[in-house]
C-alpha cells in the first residue's frame, strides 16, 4: 500500500525517484520523502506531509542531487501522517531506510534499543529497523550483513530498501510478505515495490521471493535466499507500456478505467475462447484434471474482489451444481475451516499482493485442498507465482483506488471458470457454446451501458446533499449492490449500505425516509417479481427509488420512482457485469459533484500489503 522507489546510477537519480513516486502515489499519499547520498557520499533527506507534488516543491526550494537514493510515499499504519513519521527514516552515521509493511515485535525491539542508548524521533515501527541495522553495523560488518542480521530479528511483514554513508555504492533490499522488484539498466539499476514505478527506465525486472536479501550496485545484483545461500532469480521482460498510467483525455483515472472496460473484458476473454468453446489450456495444462475432480469450491478474497467471488458463488451453484463458499480472507486466516473432499481453493486479487489473501493461500497449501487457483491482474505477483493454477485478468494497470475494470475483468474470468467447471462435469457442447457466447457479448453490452453516462451524471446531482444511501439487489445482484454501495462510500464519503432486498423488512426498512435514496438493480430474472414487492415497501414508507431496470421489467417511473432503462435481453451470466457499470458511473459523478479526490480517496490505498 505504500510505495518504495530506489536508484543507483552514474547520474542524478532524484528525478527518477520523484517520477517513480508519482507513479506509485495511488498506493499511499499521506506523506512522501527522499534520501540521497550526494557526490561526496553524504546523506541528505527531504520529507513532506501530503502528496508527491508537495515533496517536489520542497526539493525545488532545497535542491537535492545524488547518484544513489531511496524514496517513499506513505499510507499510515504506525503513527499519524506527519513529517516526523514520514519515510525515509534515519539512524546515526548516515543510514537511511524505507519500509512497507508492519513489524509486529517493534515494541520489544524499541525497548532493547532504548536501553542500548538509541533515541527515537518518530512513532513508527520503521525507525526500529533503522536503529537495529545501525546497531549491527557497529560490530564492523558490511551493510548487507547488518540488514541480513536485522531481518532475522523481525516478526511481521516488510519490504526494505536501505542505504548508508558507510557503504555508499549499494542499496540493500529485503522482502518478507511485501513485494520488491529490481529493475535492470545499463550501468545503473533500480528498485521499487511495483514495476510500474520503473517502466520509464527499464523493462527488465527481477522479483525477489520471500526471505530474499539483495545487494544492488550500478553494475551488479547479488541475492541470497532465506538460508543465506546465493541464488539467481529469473529476469522477466515486462510488456506494460510506460504510458499505461496516463489519464489521457479523461479528468480522472477512474473515469478512464470505467471506459476501458469493454477492451479489458475483451482482452480477458481473448485467446481463451473460440468458436463457441473454452480452449483447453485456458487455466493451465493440469486444470482440466483438477476441474474433473472438483466437488466443491472455496473462494477467498477481500473488498471488491470478495464481491466478485460472491457473484461467482451464485453462478457456480446455479450453472455447475457444486457447492461454493465465499469468505473474506482476513476472517479465513483465523478459524479452522472444515474442508469438503476435493475442494478447489480460489483466490481473487487485483494486485496479487494483498497480505490477507496471500496468507490465506499459504495456509490453504497445508490444509488439504485439491488445488489452488489464482484470479489476478498482475502476472509477476506473489499470488500468481505461488498458486498451482492461474487465470490472469487483462485489465492493465489500474490506478484509481476505487476498483472498476479490475472488478469486471474478475467477473469475466470467473465466468470462464464457470464454463470450465460445467464442461468438466459433463455440460454439452451446446450448453458450453451458450455460456461462451454470452461472455463474448459482454464488451458490446458494456459499450451500450456506457451510453447512459449523461443521464447518470444528471441523476448524481440528487445525491450531492445526501448523507446516506441504500442499495438493494437479489440473487447475483445482491453482491453488485454491495459493490455499488462500496464505490459510493469510497469516493464520495456518503454513508451507503447494501442489503439483499428481501431483508428490508427485517430491520433496514426503519431507515427509509424521503432523505435517503434507495438504489435498486433490477434485471429481468426469476427474482424480479420478488424485488418489485420489496421496492413497493420502500415507496410505502416515502422512500425515493432509483431503479436500474430491464426495459421489460414492467417497472415504470412515477412520483418518487426514477427508472434508468438498461440494455435488454441481459442473461444471467451477463447481468453482474452490465449492471455494475452504471453504479460505477453514479459513484464517480456523485464524487466529482461533491468535490472529493476521486482517484485518491482519503484514508485509503490501492494495494493492501499489510494485515
Amino acid at each position: 500500500m505504500c510505495g518504495i522507489v530506489g536508484a543507483i546510477a552514474q547520474r542524478d537519480v532524484v528525478p527518477i525517484l520523484v517520477e517513480g513516486l508519482r507513479r506509485l502515489e495511488y498506493r499511499g499519499y499521506d506523506s512522501a520523502g527522499v534520501a540521497v547520498l550526494n557526490g561526496s557520499g553524504a546523506l541528505k533527506r527531504v520529507r513532506t506531509v501530503g502528496k508527491v507534488q508537495m515533496l517536489q516543491e520542497a526539493i525545488d526550494v532545497s535542491p537535492t542531487h545524488g547518484p544513489i537514493g531511496i524514496a517513499h510515499t506513505r499510507w499510515a499504519t504506525h503513527g499519524m501522517p506527519s513529517e516526523r513519521n514520514a519515510h525515509p527514516h534515519i539512524s546515526a552515521d548516515g543510514l537511511a531506510i524505507v519500509h512497507n509493511g508492519i513489524i509486529e515485535n517493534y515494541e520489544i525491539l524499541r525497548a532493547e534499543l532504548r536501553a542500548a542508548g538509541y533515541s527515537f524521533t518518530s512513532d513508527t515501527d520503521t525507525e526500529v529497523i533503522a536503529h537495529r541495522i545501525h546497531h549491527h553495523l557497529k560490530s564492523g560488518v558490511t551493510l548487507l550483513a547488518a540488514v541480513g542480521a536485522t531481518v532475522k530479528e523481525l516478526a511481521g511483514a516488510y519490504a526494505l530498501a536501505v542505504l548508508s554513508e558507510s557503504d555508499p555504492e549499494c542499496i540493500i533490499l529485503a522482502r518478507e510478505g511485501c513485494p520488491v522488484v529490481i529493475g535492470l539498466g545499463k550501468g545503473e539499476n533500480f528498485v521499487a515495490s511495483d514495476m510500474a514505478a520503473l517502466l520509464p527506465q527499464t523493462r527488465s525486472f527481477i522479483f525477489l521471493e520471500e526471505g530474499d536479501v539483495a545487494e544492488v550496485t550500478c553494475s551488479s545484483v547479488r541475492i541470497t535466499d532465506r538460508s543465506g545461500s546465493a541464488i539467481e532469480r529469473q529476469v522477466h521482460q515486462s510488456e506494460v507500456s510506460a504510458d499505461a498510467a496516463d489519464k489521457g483525455q479523461y479528468a480522472h483515472f477512474m473515469l478512464k478505467e470505467i471506459y476501458e472496460q469493454p477492451r479489458a473484458v475483451a482482452d480477458t476473454l481473448q485467446q481463451r475462447v473460440a468458436n463457441g468453446r473454452l480452449l483447453e489450456a485456458a487455466f493451465g495444462p493440469t486444470a482440466n484434471e483438477v476441474f474433473r475432480c472438483t466437488e466443491a469450491v472455496h473462494i477467498i478474497a477481500c473488498g471488491t474482489s470478495f464481491h466478485a467471488g460472491s457473484v461467482a458463488r451464485y453462478l457456480i451453484e446455479q450453472l455447475v451444481n457444486v457447492p461454493c463458499s465465499v469468505e473474506i480472507a482476513s476472517e479465513f486466516r483465523y478459524r479452522s475451516p472444515v474442508i469438503p473432499r476435493n475442494t478447489l481453493f480460489v483466490t481473487i486479487s487485483q494486485s496479487g499482493e494483498t497480505a490477507d489473501t496471500l496468507a490465506a493461500l499459504r495456509l490453504a497449501k497445508q490444509a488439504g485442498y485439491l488445488s489452488s487457483l489464482a484470479i489476478c491482474n498482475v502476472p509477476e505477483s506473489s499470488l500468481v507465482r505461488e498458486s498451482e493454477l492461474v487465470m490472469l485478468t487483462r485489465a492493465g494497470p489500474e490506478i484509481g483506488v476505487a476498483s472498476t475494470k479490475a472488478f469486471t475483468t474478475q467477473l469475466a474470468a470467473l465466468g470462464l471458470l464457470v464454463v470450465a467447471l460445467a464442461k468438466a462435469r459433463g455440460a454439452t457442447a451446446e450448453q458450453e457454446k451458450m455460456l461462451v457466447t454470452r461472455l463474448v457479448e459482454l464488451p458490446g453490452m458494456i459499450e451500450k451501458t456506457l451510453m447512459l453516462n449523461p443521464v447518470i451524471q444528471e441523476l448524481a446531482q440528487r445525491f450531492v446533499p445526501k448523507h446516506h444511501a441504500l442499495f438493494l439487489g437479489r440473487g447475483t445482484m445482491y453482491p453488485i449492490a454491495m459493490e455499488g454501495s462500496l464505490k459510493l462510500k469510497e469516493i464520495s464519503y456518503i454513508h451507503a449500505e447494501a442489503y439483499a432486498a428481501g431483508e428490508l423488512k427485517h430491520g433496514p426498512l426503519a431507515l427509509v425516509d424521503a432523505d435517503m435514496p434507495v438504489v435498486a438493480v433490477a434485471p429481468n430474472t426469476d427474482l424480479l417479481e420478488k424485488l418489485k414487492s420489496n421496492l413497493m415497501e420502500v415507496r410505502a414508507r416515502g422512500g425515493e427509488l432509483i431503479v436500474f431496470a430491464d426495459p421489460e421489467s414492467g417497472i415504470q417511473p412515477s412520483d418518487g420512482v426514477t427508472v434508468i432503462t438498461m440494455p435488454k435481453q441481459v442473461s444471467y451470466i451477463q447481468a453482474p457485469v452490465v449492471y455494475t457499470v452504471p453504479l460505477q458511473l453514479l459513484s464517480y459523478h456523485v464524487a466529482t459533484a461533491r468535490g472529493t479526490d476521486v482517484d485518491k480517496p482519503r484514508n485509503l490505498a490501492k494495494s493492501v500489503t499489510v494485515e
